[in-house]
C-alpha cells in the first residue's frame, strides 16, 4: 500500500493518513534528499539557479508537504500514537535540518552562486543572502566538535519544545467539573447551553458519573465564560488557580506535567547554541533574522510603550477598584475577580456586553462579511468547496479566486474541542512555488478556538473572537497572495518575525468600522445588522482598559525578551524575573502561586523567542498603515491595490522596511497606535 504522505497532491489526503505513516515517509524522502544533495554537488565548478537552488526547492518541497499535515494533525487532532510518531520525526528533521546547514560544499555553493552576477531577480537574490545567514546561524564555520555539538543541541530543543506543548495540552485536557446550574449564575444562556452540551458529550463518551448538568472545562470559551461573568467567586478562584497554575509544580495538578525542568533546559540550551556562533546570548542571536537592529532597541521600544502607557492604566485600575467596592462589595480585587469585575464596570458604564453583541456576530455572517471586506479591497472572490478530503466534520474549505483564476485555497478549523491546541493560529500547507509541471497554489491553514454551535444555533462570536478571526485571516492573506514563485521568499517565508504580524493586525481594523460592521454583522435569526445604538455603545467601549490591556502585553514581551537576553548573566530564575518585570511594569500583580510562564507557548514551543515584541513591533507598523485607509478611504480599491502590491505581493522578497515604505511613503510613526488604543501620545 502506498503511503499517502508520499503523494505528491494538491491537498494532503487526510483521511488516509495515520500515525504509522509519519516516520517511514520522513525517513524515505530524507534519506532521498541526501542523497540528491551529494549528487548535485557533484561538479562544484558548475553552479546556477537552474542546477542548484531549482532542485533543492523541490527536494524542500516534497518534505514539507509530508510533514506540513502531520504537524497539523498533531495541533489538532492529538493521539498518543500521533505524538509518538511526532516527535520520532521532529528528531530526524532536526537532525536533516543541521546537516543541510552545516554542509560546508552547500554552503560553498551558495556563496560561489551569490558572487556569480548572475542573479538576475531580486526574489532569488533575497533568497541566497537569507540561505547564507542561515548557513552561518546553523554554525556552518565552526570546528567539528563544536558543529556536532550545536546538532545535538537543536535536537534535544525540539524535543522539549513539543514535551512543553504536550504538558500544556494534558494538564488543560485533565481539568474538568460538573455544575449545577446554582453554581453557574450569571452565566449567559449561550454559555450554559456549551456547558450543557459538554457534559452531555462527556457522559456518552466517557459514560463518565458526577452530579450536575454543566461541565466547564480550561478550554478557553468554557474558562472564560466563568471568568467573566460567573457570580460564583469560589468557582471562579478554583478554575483561576487551576488555569493560571496549568504544567507547573503549583495548582491541582502540582507537579503532574511540570513544565519547571523543560523552561530551564530550553534556556540553557538556547543560551549555549547562542554563544556557539558568536553572540553574547539568545535575544542577540534572535534578532540576526529581525528588522529591529539590537538588544537596546527592542528594550528602549517596550520601555517607551509602557511609559506611554503607564498613567492611563494606574488611573484604569484605580477606577477598577472603586467600581468593585462601591458597587459589587469587592473590598479587595483578587486576580479572579478582575475580569468579572472589568465586564460589570464596562456593562455599567457603557450599557453593553459581550452576550448582548453575540447575536449579531454569527459565524457564517462575519465569514460572509470577511469576504465582501476582502472583495473590495483586493478584488478577489472566496467560494467555499464541499467535496474534499478532510479530518473533521468542522473543518470547511475555501478557494480564493480572482476572475476564473484560483489564486490559493485555505482551510477553516473554528471550534474548541478536546485534543485541540488551544489558541488560534495560521499555517501553511502548501506554498506558492513555480514547478516544471507548473504554477503550485498556496494553501492555509486557518485556526482557532471557538464556541462551537449549540444545537440550531450557531457558533457566535465575540469582539475578541471577532478580531481574532480577522487576525488569523490576515496571517492567511499574506501567504495566499503572494506573487512570488520562489518558495524561500514566497507568503510569509522569509519575512523577519518582527514585520510578519503586520498584515493580521492591520485587517483587525474594519472589525471597528461603523460601514464594514453594517454587512460583516447580522443577528442570526433576523439578519438584522447591528442597530445603531448598541454600535454606538460597542465602539465608545473599544479602548476600555486599554492601557491596562497595553502594559499586560508589554509585561509578556519585557519577561520575554529579558529572559532570552540576560539568562544566565545574573538571571537563573524565570519567575524571579518576571515578578521584576511585573513589578516594574503590572498594575495587576497575580497571586505568587500564578505560573503563567509555565504555558507561555509562543516563546518555549512557538517561534516567539526573544521575539513576542513583534506584536508590539509590528502593531506600530499596522496601525500606520491602516492610517492611509483613514486618510484616503477604507474601502479605497486604490489604496487596497496599493496594499496588496507592496506589502501582501511581495511576501520576503525585499526588506520589510522598504515594503513599509514603498507603502506609506515613510517610515512608520508609534502616533497611530497610541491613538488607535485611546493613549494619549
Amino acid at each position: 500500500m502506498t503511503n499517502p504522505l508520499l503523494e505528491d497532491l494538491p491537498l494532503p489526503p487526510f483521511s488516509q493518513i495515520e500515525a504509522n505513516c509519519a516516520l517511514p515517509a520522513i525517513e524515505q524522502i530524507i534519506a532521498h534528499n541526501k542523497t540528491s544533495i551529494t549528487q548535485l554537488l557533484k561538479n562544484p565548478g558548475d553552479v546556477s539557479v537552474a542546477k542548484l537552488l531549482t532542485p533543492l526547492e523541490e527536494l524542500d518541497d516534497t518534505l514539507a508537504k509530508a510533514w506540513s499535515p502531520i504537524g497539523h494533525l498533531n495541533g489538532v487532532l492529538n493521539s498518543e500514537a500521533l505524538r509518538d510518531a511526532y516527535k520520532d520525526c521532529l528528531a530526524l528533521l532536526s537532525e536533516y535540518g543541521t546537516w543541510t546547514g552545516q554542509h560546508s560544499e552547500l554552503f560553498a555553493a551558495y556563496q560561489k552562486l551569490a558572487e556569480s552576477g548572475d542573479i538576475e531577480d531580486a526574489a532569488t537574490q533575497m533568497a541566497i543572502n537569507n540561505s547564507l545567514r542561515d548557513f552561518r546561524l546553523a554554525g556552518v564555520d565552526l570546528p567539528e566538535a563544536k558543529r556536532q555539538r550545536f546538532g545535538e543541541l537543536r535536537q534535544r530543543l525540539s524535543k522539549l519544545g513539543a514535551q512543553f506543548s504536550e504538558n500544556v495540552m494534558d494538564a488543560t485536557d485533565n481539568w474538568r467539573r460538573l455544575c449545577n446550574e446554582e453554581d453557574l449564575t450569571g452565566l449567559p444562556e449561550t454559555a450554559l447551553a456549551s456547558a450543557r452540551q459538554a457534559a452531555q458529550q462527556l457522559e456518552s463518551r466517557k459514560g463518565v458519573p458526577g452530579e450536575g448538568d454543566y461541565l466547564v472545562t480550561l478550554e478557553f470559551p468554557s474558562y472564560l465564560a466563568v471568568m467573566t461573568y460567573c457570580e460564583n467567586a469560589e468557582l471562579r478562584e478554583q478554575m483561576y488557580t487551576a488555569f493560571s497554575t496549568r504544567a507547573s509544580n503549583q495548582g491541582p495538578h502540582a507537579g503532574r506535567w511540570d513544565n519547571s525542568p523543560v523552561i530551564e533546559e530550553i534556556l540553557n540550551l538556547r543560551l549555549e547554541i547562542a554563544q556557539l556562533v558568536g553572540f553574547a546570548n539568545y535575544a542577540e542571536y534572535s534578532l540576526a533574522t529581525k528588522m529591529a537592529g539590537s538588544t537596546d532597541e527592542v528594550l528602549e521600544f517596550l520601555e517607551k510603550l509602557a511609559a506611554s502607557s503607564r498613567s492611563q492604566a494606574n488611573e484604569e485600575w484605580a477606577a477598577l477598584e472603586a467600581f468593585a467596592a462601591e458597587s459589587l462589595d469587592i473590598r479587595t480585587l483578587q486576580a479572579w475577580d478582575v475580569t468579572f469585575a472589568s465586564e460589570k464596570m464596562k456593562q455599567a458604564m457603557y450599557q453593553v456586553s459581550q452576550e448582548e453583541i453575540r447575536p449579531y456576530l454569527p459565524v457564517d455572517r462575519v465569514l460572509a462579511g470577511l469576504f465582501e471586506l476582502v472583495q473590495r479591497l483586493y478584488s478577489i472572490e472566496i467560494a467555499e468547496l464541499h467535496d474534499f478530503d478532510t479530518y473533521h466534520a468542522d473543518v470547511r474549505l475555501f478557494e480564493v479566486r480572482q476572475g476564473n483564476e484560483p489564486l490559493a485555497r485555505f482551510y477553516l478549523d473554528l471550534y474548541a474541542r478536546a485534543n485541540k491546541r488551544g489558541g488560534a493560529w495560521m499555517d501553511d500547507c502548501r506554498v506558492r512555488r513555480l514547478r516544471q509541471q507548473g504554477l503550485q497554489i498556496p494553501v492555509a491553514y486557518l485556526v482557532c478556538n471557538f464556541t462551537a454551535p449549540v444545537g440550531e444555533q450557531p457558533s457566535l462570536l465575540t469582539t475578541t473572537e471577532l478580531t481574532t478571526l480577522f487576525h488569523e485571516f490576515g496571517h492567511g492573506l499574506h501567504h495566499m497572495l503572494t506573487r512570488q514563485t520562489v518558495a524561500a521568499v514566497s507568503g510569509i517565508n522569509g519575512v523577519p518575525w518582527d514585520a510578519v504580524e503586520l498584515p493580521s493586525q492591520f485587517l483587525e481594523n474594519w472589525c471597528w468600522e461603523p460601514e464594514a460592521l453594517a454587512f460583516i454583522s447580522g443577528h442570526f435569526e433576523t439578519s438584522e445588522p447591528l442597530p445603531d445604538e448598541l454600535l454606538t455603545r460597542m465602539l465608545d467601549a473599544r479602548n476600555f482598559q486599554s492601557g491596562m490591556q497595553m502594559l499586560r502585553q508589554l509585561e509578556f514581551a519585557l519577561f520575554d525578551f529579558r529572559l532570552h537576553r540576560d539568562w544566565q548573566d545574573g538571571v537563573s530564575d524565570a519567575q524571579a524575573l518576571l515578578d521584576s518585570v511585573r513589578s516594574e511594569v503590572a498594575v495587576v500583580t497575580p497571586p505568587s502561586f500564578n505560573r503563567f510562564q509555565h504555558s507561555f507557548s509562543h516563546i518555549f514551543a512557538g517561534g516567539y523567542a526573544a521575539g513576542y515584541y513583534s506584536y508590539k513591533w509590528a502593531e506600530v507598523l499596522s496601525a500606520d498603515a491602516y492610517s492611509r485607509f483613514e486618510e484616503e478611504g477604507i474601502f479605497n480599491a486604490t489604496t487596497g491595490a496599493a496594499f496588496r502590491r507592496e506589502v501582501l505581493e511581495v511576501g520576503g522578497a525585499r526588506d520589510a522596511m522598504e515594503s513599509f515604505i514603498a507603502f506609506r511613503g515613510r517610515k512608520p510613526e508609534v502616533t497611530a497606535l497610541l491613538r488607535h488604543s485611546g493613549i494619549a501620545a
